[in-house]
């Protein structure tokens, strides 16, 4: 089978597989499109945890994304893991180059068990000049906190944070409710027109690890292949939940879902 369509994926690897580049290839594959990369950094970690960091110099970050689109030009691009102001204005640079207006940002903040993968530098530089640039951005809960400064315990908490998010310059924020203590799980998609509350049910599975960096791409992919926004959202939802709610059981920890 041919490939629908082209995506560029610009995050950070995961040695076991379950999340990072890793979890965004398969996505892309088992979605039916072609994926590319550009890695920018390289983690030691399993289900239990993150070990070590190794940092990608932003040069060859920038050259890994602008040697790759030169040759195969992306339809998408999802961007996930940026640790450090240099990398994020080097991605910035780059995606001038490519102009591709289906870009989308999943601002990975901290890792499953905890660890920070990111600075509070880098963080103030995503809020000032990278979401503006972006057609989605997909933060959960905790990350949706931090962009937002506000804490959120229930939908209209959720909501109040995207609003702001959207007043910082995003154009759609998908805020991830699966951190949220109830029955059901909310995802809400906003823009300045648009509160789209996506329900779902909620699976009770601790093998949860790489939603986020699978929804992101999944979007990412449907939106490559010509969906429009809210039905990207609403299908990247449903390949997720089948995911988690196949329950792979690999590791000793937070095991992957199931691409």
């Amino acid at each position: 089978m041919k490939p629908k369509s082209k995506v560029l994926i610009i995050a950070g690897s995961d040695s076991s597989g379950g999340a990072g580049i890793q979890a965004d290839i398969k996505t892309v594959t088992a979605l039916g499109c072609y994926a590319m990369t550009a890695i920018t950094a390289v983690t030691a970690q399993n289900t239990t945890g993150v070990k070590s960091i190794a940092p990608i110099n932003p040069k060859e970050i920038s050259k890994q994304i602008e040697f790759s689109s030169s040759d195969i030009p992306p339809v998408s691009i999802k961007i996930g893991m940026l640790h450090t102001k240099e990398v994020i204005l080097a991605v910035i640079k780059s995606l001038k180059k490519i102009k591709s207006n289906k870009v989308v940002l999943d601002p990975v903040m901290v890792a499953k068990g905890g660890a920070k993968l990111i600075n509070n530098t880098a963080i103030n530089y995503i809020k000032k000049e990278l979401i503006k640039k972006t057609l989605l951005i997909t933060p959960n809960i905790p990350e949706a906190e931090i962009l937002s400064k506000i804490k959120i315990n229930s939908i209209d908490d959720m909501i109040k944070a995207g609003k702001i998010l959207i007043d910082l310059g995003a154009k759609n924020v998908l805020i991830k409710g699966g951190h949220l203590k109830s029955k059901k799980i909310y995802d809400i998609l906003l823009n300045k027109k648009l509160i789209k509350i996506f329900p779902s049910r909620k699976y009770l599975s601790k093998n949860t690890h790489g939603t986020g960096c699978t929804l992101s791409s999944a979007i990412t992919t449907y939106l490559s292949c010509g969906k429009d926004l809210i039905k990207s959202c609403e299908l990247g939802i449903k390949y997720v939940n089948e995911a988690i709610r196949s329950n792979l059981k690999l590791g000793k920890g937070n095991g992957p879902i199931n691409h």
